[in-house]
């Protein structure tokens, strides 16, 4: 029975719903047959069937306003210099971000007056400007002329920012949908601010803000009610209203004063500030570019901006923070005052080198047959040196050439201001030239002259030593000739200046400064694929024993290839991989500087020693914040809080947790940087010496020579430079890294070095002091140092129990005794004999 009665369930509901169904139609039967009964069923239905109709044609799909809540518009980022002063700008888009507080209330009555005077009044659409646009709209049907839009402010920012500027009535209604749908969610003051902050104005100016900067290079604080006015026009179409022409210029006063008689209708300015501002004329400044100098910086800049790039992303569809969208700030350890010494010193010393070398040819080659003004300047080729500027032939006679620049005007290059001799061919560079040749001149009085880019390059690096910051970097001759940046990029071979680490590595090992080791012939079995390898010094020749010191001083190669084999290859491509230098493998040609670096390895590595083994990754930016000031790199980054308090609090002063990484140690680090001070007093690089202060370094000279080189500094900073071609080939025999680099070195450093108090090298604790030979590397009891640059006697840095002992007989350390006090007594100071105590005194203590 249950069984039944489940089985006839499903036919007895289909019967009681075609009962009631029949029972439903039955009794409407007779109202369908009332005529006013059937027009308003039928009239509902096609009501229906329209709002369907109407939201799949229009309202479905279109994006929700209240994202607007939430909307971030692409911002440039911003980066500041040690100085916290903003230096330059990575935009795509001119573009300043303000609250709706920061507006004046006038220029917000000029927008009002010139594109939405009801603004305060309705909901989204103005009814009758909308019916006023649809009759325009049908009144130009067929004539291919564009009808006025009508669109209320609201409107506006519905189309800018979220359904694109398509031109047709399926657009309008959409328009007018999310206007409705906006005011619902946004206040009229927020939706000013979008607006104010979105609106294109020409000029690459998104915004009022850029705008004003880029009109009138002012603040919208600082505008005056005639150029507010101006503004307030150029959302119709900046380009009808471009100042730089004719037309534009008489338009633009046109509509501006008819703006102006807008405001006075709507009683925003009086009758008398009406006629005292159509009195004035545009006052628009010319077309600029960035407010930052593009010039500033220059590789460091493109360095910041490739490491940006890869942390966050290039555009907005990288994410928030995205290095052309995302209006970061960037903190950055820049020193303007150094980038030039160093960006001038680099220059002059490869215009030095390349001076009487000839002409290396054209800069690039352009149609000047199609606009040779337009083609130069999308060319982007530029140069920043003293009054240097590109040009372009334009033709060629037999006595003089007419040329042109980037800002349309042209002048005349003799055949006689261009007859260096062109590298190529022998021949006169005159002759070289054709039209269309991109090449460099210099104002010659009413003419031109010749100008030359080197054709060897280079790259330098200034870079605390305590922190890593990198306060200057200089890539090439200029950036805007080659973006390829030498300092971070040119992996080259780092000669002689990979010593001190292989020493480092020696000393590791249980040697001294004053170990003796053998100047003399070497040869090694390599395996049956390389053979024997046989080594010299750069100058040839050999010397015998000599100490470490020495070798080191000297830059003698054998003594260092001697020093790696006794050491161990394995242990000083370890030391040279921790200082992150370079990952060799164990051959002793590595210990040469066979391997390839970069400037800025180097430099770090060097500023490693100076802060005795502790090392901070090298870095072009302190901290990263985001549009809204918090900071988002470094990831652990923390605030100093109670750092810039006005008033001390009594309270411990704030202190950071320990930085860095010990990669040597403390005393192998100084005993290096000790060593590779006497390479400035008496060593290859004695041409800093007259700076007379203390100072460490090492020259390097590439096999070739390809690669020139000097790194050092002081204890506070360090600087390293290169010089090489490209391509390496030989810059010639005479060319050594103590007389190209280190002259480079000296003249972009002591400016800075001036500044600075001369603060001697430190040494850790557990450091001993000891006077010895300076050739032998024997102890000496009883003498004082020299002060001449070649002292017989010197202090020499040991680790405890590792100086050297007495291995004289009693009666020779007396009469050494008795000749040692002879001098002393003749070098008194102050009427008394000098003591290892005054040593002492003099350099700040010994700890």
């Amino acid at each position: 029975m249950e069984e039944a009665r489940s089985d006839t369930a499903p036919s007895s509901f289909a019967y009681r719903l075609r009962r009631d169904a029949g029972g439903f139609f039955s009794r409407l039967r007779p109202l369908w047959s009332r005529r006013l009964f059937r027009w308003a069923a039928i009239a509902l239905g096609g009501l229906l069937l329209g709002m369907g109709l109407f939201w799949l044609i229009f309202a479905r799909g279109l994006p929700d306003a209240a994202t607007l809540l939430e909307y971030e518009p692409p911002l440039p980022t911003i980066v500041r210099d040690i100085n916290g002063q903003p230096v330059h700008s990575y935009a795509r888009e001119r573009r300043v971000q303000l609250q709706y507080s920061d507006y004046p209330q006038q220029l917000i009555h000029a927008y009002l007056a010139a594109e939405d005077k009801t603004f305060f009044e309705h909901h989204g659409v103005d009814i009758p400007g909308f019916a006023g646009a649809v009759f325009d709209y049908v009144s130009k049907l067929g004539s291919g002329q564009r009808a006025r839009g009508g669109s209320t402010i609201t409107q506006q920012v519905a189309k800018n920012l979220l359904i694109g500027d398509e031109y047709s009535p399926t657009r309008k209604v959409k328009e007018m949908i999310l206007a409705y749908r906006m005011e619902n969610v946004l206040s009229k003051q927020q939706i000013l601010e979008l607006y104010l902050n979105q609106i294109f104005l020409g000029r690459n100016a998104y915004g009022v803000q850029a705008a004003a900067r880029a009109y009138f290079d002012k603040d919208v604080a600082d505008l005056q009610l005639h150029e507010m006015a101006y503004l307030s026009i150029l959302p119709k179409g900046p380009a009808n209203y471009r100042p730089e022409s004719e037309t534009g210029h008489a338009r633009a006063l046109d509509r501006r004063n008819w703006s102006l008689g807008e405001m006075e209708k709507n009683g925003w300015i009086t009758a008398a500030q009406r006629d005292a501002a159509r009195a004035q004329p545009l006052g628009t400044v010319a077309a600029h570019g960035s407010s930052f100098d593009a010039r500033a910086g220059g590789y460091y800049m493109e360095e910041v901006r490739r490491r940006l790039i890869q942390r966050f992303g290039e555009k907005a569809e990288d994410g928030p923070n995205s290095v052309y969208a995302g209006g970061l700030w960037v903190r950055s350890p820049y020193d303007p005052a150094l980038q030039d010494h160093v960006a001038t010193a680099l220059r002059n010393g490869l215009l030095r080198f390349d001076a009487g070398r000839g002409w290396s040819g054209p800069l690039g080659h352009i149609n000047v047959d199609n606009g040779w003004e337009r083609e130069l300047a999308a060319s982007y080729i530029d140069v920043d040196y003293a009054e240097w500027r590109v040009a372009v032939v334009i033709s060629r006679s037999s006595s003089d050439a007419q040329i042109g620049f980037a800002d349309g005007s042209t002048g005349t290059l003799p055949a006689g201001a261009a007859n260096t001799p062109y590298r190529k061919t022998g021949g006169p560079a005159f002759s070289a030239m054709k039209p269309g040749d991109l090449i460099v001149v210099a104002r010659n009085g009413a003419s031109w002259a010749l100008r030359n880019i080197p054709e060897v390059s280079g790259g330098m690096v200034a870079q605390e030593v305590h922190s890593g910051r990198i306060r200057a970097m200089q890539g090439g001759f200029d950036s805007r000739l080659s973006s390829y940046n030498r300092a971070t990029q040119a992996l080259r071979q780092p000669g002689s200046t990979i010593k001190p680490f292989v020493y480092a590595a020696a000393l590791d090992g249980g040697m001294t400064p004053a170990s003796i080791i053998v100047d003399g012939p070497l040869c090694v079995y390599q395996g049956a694929g390389l053979g024997q390898k046989c080594f010299r010094n750069f100058s040839g020749g050999s010397a015998g024993p000599q100490t470490m010191r020495w070798g080191v001083e000297q830059s003698r190669n054998l003594m260092t290839v001697r020093a790696a084999s006794q050491t161990g290859m394995d242990r000083v491509v370890r030391t040279i991989k921790n200082m992150g230098i370079g990952d060799y493998q164990p051959y002793l040609s590595f210990a040469l500087g066979a391997g390839e670096t970069t400037v800025e390895r180097m430099v770090n590595a060097y500023a490693t020693l100076a802060n005795q083994g502790k090392q901070f990754p090298s870095k072009v930016m302190d901290y990263v914040q985001d549009r809204r000031g918090k900071v988002i790199w470094p990831e652990r980054w923390r605030p100093c809080d109670g750092c810039n308090m006005a008033n001390w609090d009594g309270k411990p002063m704030p202190r950071f947790g320990m930085e860095g990484k010990q990669v040597m140690n403390p005393m192998t680090a100084y005993q290096v940087v000790h060593i590779t001070e006497g390479v400035i007093q008496r060593g290859t690089a004695t041409v800093l010496a007259d700076l007379k202060r203390p100072l460490f370094g090492k020259t390097g000279t590439t096999n070739g020579p390809t690669n020139v080189w000097f790194v050092g500094g002081s204890p506070d900073i360090v600087a390293g430079v290169y010089i090489g071609y490209d391509q390496p080939r030989s810059l010639g025999g005479w060319a050594q890294g103590g007389r190209i680099a280190a002259p480079i070195w000296k003249a972009a450093m002591t400016p800075l070095l001036e500044t600075m108090p001369k603060t001697p090298f430190v040494a850790p604790a557990g450091i001993r002091m000891v006077a010895i030979d300076r050739r032998s590397g024997k102890r000496v009891y009883g003498a004082w140092p020299g002060t001449d640059a070649k002292p017989a006697i010197i202090w020499e840095a040991f680790k405890p129990e590792s100086e050297p002992r007495r291995t004289i007989r009693k009666e020779e350390a007396e009469e050494q005794a008795k000749v040692a006090a002879a001098r002393a007594d003749r070098a008194v100071s102050g009427g008394r004999r000098r003591t290892d105590a005054d040593f002492l005194e003099g350099q700040g203590g010994i700890y």
